[in-house]
C-alpha cells in the first residue's frame, strides 16, 4: 500500500513538473512541446534559466547516468561490476544535483525572485516548477533570444567569378548543430586572392577566423565553392591537400629531434608519395637555406630558440611548396623584432607568387607588409560575416579608423568591449558587393 502511494505521488509530482516546465518555457519564449522530451528539457531549461553551459553539462550527465541505469540491470546484484556501476551512478546524481541547484539559481535570478525559493526546487520540485508556471505572478526579466527570428546584416547574394590564377572563396554557408538546434557559423562570404598577396585574416573572438580557414582549406567542408588556380578543393582534395599549407599556433614537434630529421620527416609525411628520396633531401636542403635554420640544422629542436622554432614550424609546411599558405599567430610569443624578422620572410614567400594568410592578434606593428585585410564579425545573429576585404588603406577609410586595433574595436560587441557596429559595416560591404556584382 504504501509503495502504491509513493509511486502515485511520484508519478504526480513528475506531472506537475512537465505542466510547469511547459509554461515557463512559453514565458521564456521556448517551445512548450520540449518540456515533453527529457534530457532535452533540461537543456532549454538551462536556457531559460541563462546558464547554458550548465544546461549542456546537467544534459550531458543526466544521459550518462541513464544509460548506466540501463546497463546495470543486466548485471548480476551484488557483482563488482554492478558495484562499479552504481558508483558512477552516485557520483552522477551528486553532479545532476549540483547543476540542478546551479541551474534553479539562474531562474530564480531571471525571474527576480528571491534565492531562499531554492528550498522549493530541491524539497518540493514538482509543485514549485508547477507554481512558477501557472501563475501569472512569475515573469521572466528577459526571453530567450531565438537567432532564426532575429533579423542579421544583409546579404549581398554575389558570387565572384572563379578566376584560374588565384585563390577563389564563395561560402554560401557553414552551420553545424549545436545541442538540438542548427547553428549557421560563416555566411555569405565571397572573395578572390590573387597570387603574390599576403592577406591579414582579422576578426574578434568567435566571428569564425578558425571555421573559415577550415572551409577554405576543406578540412571543414562548407555549403560553398572554393576553388585554387581553378580546380576545386573540396572535389580535388586527395589531390590538392599538397598545395594548401596551414601552420597552427601550437606546434607539434619533438623537442628531441633534430632540425634536419624534422624536416626529413615533414618532407615524408607532406611530400606527394611518388617524389623520390633525393628530390625530398634536396627539397629540405633548399627549405634549410631558406628559413635560415642551416647553421642550426643538427640541433636538437628543444635547443632553438623562440623565433628558430617558430620557423621550423613553418618551413614544416612549406617543405610542400604550397601555393597557399595559412598561417595561425604566428608570432605569438615574439618579441618585436623577431616578430618582424619572421613577418618579412612571409612577405617574401608571398612575393615568390604564394598566397599568405595570416591570423595575428598584433597585426599594428606588421601591416605594412600586408597587402589585404579580410575582416570578419559577428552579425546580430553571432554568425561570422565579411565586414570587409580589400587593401589595407582603403579598409582605413571604410572603417573611419587608423589602426587594425581600432576596427576590431569597432565590430566587436558592446559586452565585448566594442562599438558594436558589426551588422552596420557588414551590410554597407555587403551592398558595394551587390553593386560590383
Amino acid at each position: 500500500m504504501e509503495s502504491n502511494i509513493a509511486l502515485l505521488l511520484q508519478v504526480l509530482s513528475v506531472l506537475l513538473e512537465t505542466i510547469g516546465l511547459w509554461q515557463i518555457f512559453r514565458k521564456c519564449g521556448i517551445k512548450s512541446w520540449y518540456s515533453l522530451i527529457p534530457f532535452v528539457r533540461e537543456y532549454q531549461l538551462g536556457l531559460c534559466a541563462d546558464k547554458e553551459e550548465e544546461g549542456r553539462t546537467y544534459t550531458v550527465i543526466s544521459g550518462t547516468r541513464f544509460v548506466l541505469q540501463m546497463a546495470n540491470i543486466g548485471l548480476v546484484k551484488g557483482s563488482r561490476e554492478a558495484l562499479i556501476v552504481l558508483l558512477i551512478q552516485i557520483v552522477l546524481q551528486l553532479a545532476i544535483i549540483v547543476y540542478e541547484i546551479r541551474i534553479y539559481l539562474g531562474l530564480i535570478k531571471v525571474f527576480r525572485r528571491r534565492k531562499r525559493w531554492i528550498l522549493g526546487f530541491i524539497f518540493l520540485e514538482g509543485l514549485t516548477v508547477f507554481l512558477w508556471g501557472i501563475s501569472k505572478k512569475f515573469v521572466p526579466s528577459k526571453q530567450v533570444v531565438n537567432f532564426k527570428l532575429v533579423e542579421g546584416a544583409k546579404v549581398s547574394g554575389s558570387a565572384v567569378k572563379a578566376v584560374s590564377d588565384g585563390l577563389t572563396i564563395n561560402i554560401r554557408e557553414r552551420s553545424a548543430f549545436d545541442f538540438f538546434k542548427k547553428r549557421a557559423l560563416l555566411k555569405d562570404i565571397h572573395i578572390v586572392i590573387p597570387k603574390g598577396h599576403m592577406v591579414l585574416l582579422l576578426g574578434g573572438s568567435g566571428a569564425g577566423k578558425t571555421t573559415f580557414v577550415n572551409a577554405v582549406t576543406g578540412y571543414e567542408k562548407a555549403d560553398a565553392d572554393i576553388q585554387l588556380d581553378g580546380q576545386d578543393v573540396y572535389k580535388e582534395y586527395e589531390k590538392m591537400m599538397y598545395d594548401i599549407g596551414f601552420v597552427p599556433q601550437q606546434d607539434l614537434m619533438r623537442g628531441n629531434d633534430t632540425v634536419m630529421l624534422t624536416l626529413t620527416d615533414a618532407a615524408s609525411l607532406r611530400m606527394p608519395s611518388g617524389v623520390s628520396f633525393s628530390k625530398k633531401r634536396e627539397r629540405v636542403n633548399e627549405v634549410l637555406q631558406e628559413f635560415g635554420l642551416a647553421s642550426v640544422k643538427n640541433s636538437l629542436v628543444e635547443k632553438l630558440s623562440g623565433g628558430q622554432r617558430k620557423r621550423l614550424s613553418i618551413a614544416m609546411e612549406f617543405i610542400s611548396d604550397p601555393t597557399i599558405f595559412f598561417l595561425d599567430e604566428p608570432d605569438s610569443g615574439l618579441d618585436g623584432v623577431v616578430a618582424r624578422n619572421l613577418f618579412v620572410r612571409l612577405r617574401a614567400i608571398a612575393d615568390q607568387g604564394k598566397i599568405v594568410v595570416v591570423i595575428t592578434h598584433t597585426p599594428d606593428r606588421v601591416i605594412d607588409l600586408f597587402d589585404d585585410v579580410i575582416v570578419l564579425a559577428k552579425d546580430a545573429t553571432r554568425t561570422g560575416r565579411l565586414a570587409w576585404y580589400g587593401p589595407v588603406d582603403e579598409a582605413y577609410e571604410f572603417f573611419g579608423k587608423t589602426s587594425m586595433e581600432q576596427i576590431l574595436l569597432s565590430i566587436n560587441q558592446q559586452d565585448e568591449g566594442g562599438e558594436g557596429r558589426a551588422d552596420e559595416f557588414v551590410s554597407e560591404y555587403a551592398s558595394r558587393m551587390r553593386k560590383v556584382g
